[in-house]
């Protein structure tokens, strides 16, 4: 008796658990799942998942690459619950270094919210973390890791919440990403050095040849006369852009006039997508989770982040092409709608860069400051100009190129809207909300985030300070928060709240959408709130990964929360965090040319630079010479850099020797009347430099035995696509200028002449 007991019992519990409970469920990645056909209701359930974080090989582009799998794939597996159930998660780290996953768009306990070092310890290598949490929300959400730059590496995929409901239609989900070749600390690393080796890729260089050809000519010299570096509209080239992991994927089982629920998420590391479908209009039914009134449009940008929830209609018994386009256009990843003859979506032409330039240089003050325009909520995209695809008789209606464009003008005889062209585009003016969203009645605290960047160094802020040049902002539960945005650069950034839903003010009143990514434009003001119900720390920062990593980021923490269990020694950790945007970044460059040898190390993170500089000549009489500074760079365009140094130099000149002018290489004098010791010089000096217009650099300085300096520097001017210039000259008596043609992002042929040590021809190699 107490035998057969044993066996019921045994028999209840295998049925509770799998009525309750499930380990790992083999949904596929993006399939099709028509809710009908669930069967069981999972509202109320515990559903657990195991996921096993590992290093991985990748063969995207016929080259094998490192990549960081999640149960053996990438995207990661798709998460699937009911509202109300509970998640239950255990992430297996099996890779040699820390890891973490953040639930991105989940209201959740603040310890379970999975930013290391902040609200989640960080997931030591070869152990576990048991995430528990109650899902109280429903709709398309995704998860990555945030932990240095592993995202880029493939750690992220799908959460989708259901209704307690289920929808009877069919859905699929969509995983948007982009995958680069080069290491990303390498990519990081490269933003910060200045290397233009992207935009060569692109095709975007914008050099004065181009320019030239373009009939453009005034306009880069104006770009350059306001210190602007070439324009660009996403900082990193990739060579492929994947859709659930694939170049492209294929759904047939459909048949006219169905309907399909595609739920978008762009799990990109710095990429923007256009997204269009070549059987006609896409109908916008939700947002960042959020149910939103229905809205029909031709097209929609996803910012990186953000999801959507689309439904789009198979108009007849064809094959037809939903297309994900990058923002800068290089290239795009497809989803297959149908069964029959295919039915591709138009491709978008290259941008028309100098048309953007010029446009900014209408919109930029010599200040490097963008004058005020009074835009909001994408209702006007500046970047229109360089759409090729609105005519230019549509365009006739856009007067904003150069002088015309005041400041403060309120932009209304500027027809930028929808209404440039026939093609309908989404704008967050279009969302509302189905249900009222206003705030509690408690008091409003409005703060005023102004996003300030330099692209020529490659520092994104807010109010000009990074993440490690803050405190943290102390907020009250039981208060509103609102949030004016300006973004004061020329960039997109697309803002993450954790932990919490925003509403976007964007005129539809106490229907204002709830979003937990703002995708805020160049110069556009934008206005979002929430209500501070939580406890605990929460990061509001850029998305874009390597803007995030730079420093563009902000922490609220709620005064008076519980200690964190996550998180025992706060203090201690908050410095952990805000080593992410004070790392050093390394670049050096060595010429090996007949003449003799120069070069240039430099070690320099947001704010702080360390270089020393070289030339040894082949030559004996032709000697040596170094030269070393250290400094911080002061200001919120970063153009002002006092310094301290070394100079150190020796070499054997015959006095009557000449230049190619028919000058001494021995002067005895420099411009200043002061005896000329740059044939010998063992000094200490401190100076600054300065940025000039024409991105000149001029540096002054002084030694210790009173010798004054002064001279102007200018580094790769881009004469053509593959070709860079740069020249020298100083008040003692010394100049040089070089050519160098770039072939790969490490390696140029090179030539320069030098006033000391002649001509020389060679190569140069870049790190």
């Amino acid at each position: 008796m107490e035998r057969i007991s044993a066996i019921l019992l045994l028999l209840f519990l295998t049925v509770s658990l799998s009525l309750f409970g499930q380990r790992s469920r083999p949904f596929p990645d993006g399939g099709i799942i028509t809710t009908k056909n669930e069967g069981v209701k999972l509202s109320g359930k515990t559903v657990r998942y195991d996921l096993y974080v590992r290093d991985t090989v990748v063969n995207y582009t016929g080259k094998r690459r490192n990549a960081i799998a999640i149960n053996g794939g990438i995207p990661a597996p798709t998460l699937q619950f009911t509202e109300g159930d509970t998640a239950e998660i255990y992430v297996h780290n099996e890779l040699k270094t820390e890891t973490s996953i953040h639930w991105h768009g989940l209201r959740l306990p603040n310890q379970y919210d999975g930013v290391p070092y902040l609200t989640t310890s960080p997931i030591a290598a070869g152990t576990i973390h048991k995430f528990v949490f109650p899902l109280i929300q429903n709709g398309t959400y995704w998860y990555h890791s945030h932990t240095k730059l592993q995202e880029q590496s493939g750690m992220h995929g799908a959460f989708i919440i259901r209704k307690r409901e289920p929808e009877r239609q069919k859905e699929f989900t969509v995983l948007l990403s982009d995958w680069t070749d080069m290491k990303p600390k390498e990519v990081q690393r490269s933003l910060h050095n200045q290397s233009d080796w992207f935009a060569i890729k692109k095709g975007s260089t914008q050099s004065y040849a181009e320019a030239l050809r373009s009939g453009h000519f005034s306009t880069k010299i104006n770009n350059e006369w306001k210190r602007i570096a070439a324009m660009d509209v996403s900082d990193v080239y990739y060579e492929k852009f994947l859709i659930n992991g694939k170049p492209f994927q294929v759904i047939p089982d459909l048949k006219q006039n169905d309907k399909i629920r595609l739920r978008i998420i762009n799990g990109s590391a710095s990429t923007y997508f256009w997204l269009a479908f070549a059987g006609g209009k896409i109908t916008v039914v939700a947002n960042d989770g959020q149910d939103v009134r229905p809205v029909e449009v031709d097209r929609l940008i996803i910012g990186v982040s953000e999801t959507y929830d689309i439904v789009v209609t198979i108009p007849k018994n064809m094959k037809y092409e939903f297309l994900a386009t990058s923002e800068d256009r290089t290239s795009s990843t497809s989803l297959w709608l149908g069964e029959g003859m295919e039915m591709p979506m138009k491709r978008l032409p290259p941008l028309n860069y100098f048309k953007g330039m010029a446009m900014m240089n209408g919109m930029m003050g010599m200040n490097g400051s963008m004058k005020e325009m009074k835009m909001s909520y994408q209702l006007m995209d500046m970047n229109k100009v360089m759409y090729p695809e609105i005519s230019a008789d549509k365009m006739a209606n856009i007067k904003m190129v150069g002088s015309q464009m005041s400041a403060n003008s309120s932009m209304a005889g500027m027809d930028m809207g929808n209404q440039t062209s026939k093609t309908v585009t989404l704008n967050y003016t279009m969302l509302k909300a189905l249900k009222n969203t206003s705030l509690p009645d408690w008091p409003t605290r409005t703060m005023n985030f102004e996003l300030t960047g330099n692209m020529n160094r490659y520092v994104w802020t807010i109010n000009n300070k990074a993440v490690s040049e803050t405190d943290k902002i102390l907020i009250k539960k039981g208060e509103n928060i609102r949030i004016a945005l300006f973004n004061n650069t020329m960039m997109r950034h697309p803002m993450h709240l954790h932990g919490h839903f925003f509403r976007v003010l964007n005129g539809q009143k106490e229907f204002a959408p709830l979003k937990t990514v703002l995708d805020i434009l160049p110069m556009e003001r934008d206005t979002i709130e929430f209500a501070a119900s939580e406890s605990g720390d929460w990061f509001f920062h850029c998305h874009i990964l390597y803007h995030m990593m730079s420093g563009m980021g902000r922490v609220f923490s709620y005064e008076n929360s519980p200690p964190n269990p996550e998180i025992p020694n706060p203090e201690q950790s908050y410095k952990k965090l805000k080593a992410d945007d004070k790392m050093i970044h390394t670049m050096a460059r060595v010429g090996i040319e007949s003449s003799g040898s120069d070069g240039s190390v430099v070690l320099a993170n947001t704010r702080y630079r360390f270089s020393t500089e070289w030339r040894v000549g082949f030559n004996k009489i032709d000697g040596w010479e170094s030269e070393s500074h250290f400094g911080r760079y002061i200001g919120k365009m970063q153009w002002f850099f006092p310094y301290v140094g070394w100079d150190f130099r020796r070499r054997t000149v015959d006095p009557e020797e000449k230049n190619i002018f028919g000058q001494s290489r021995d002067p005895m004098d420099n411009i200043f009347g002061q005896e000329n010791s740059k044939n010998f010089r063992q000094v200490f000096h401190v100076g600054f430099q300065y940025t000039l217009p024409m991105l000149i650099i001029a540096d002054a300085s002084i030694d210790h035995t009173g010798n004054v300096r002064f001279q102007l520097i200018r580094e790769d001017i881009p004469l053509s696509k593959r070709l860079r210039m740069n020249f020298m000259v100083n008040t003692d008596k010394e100049y040089m200028a070089g050519l160098r043609f770039v072939v790969t992002k490490y390696f140029s042929l090179s030539t320069h002449y030098d006033s000391d040590m002649g001509y020389g021809a060679g190569i140069t190699l870049t790190y």
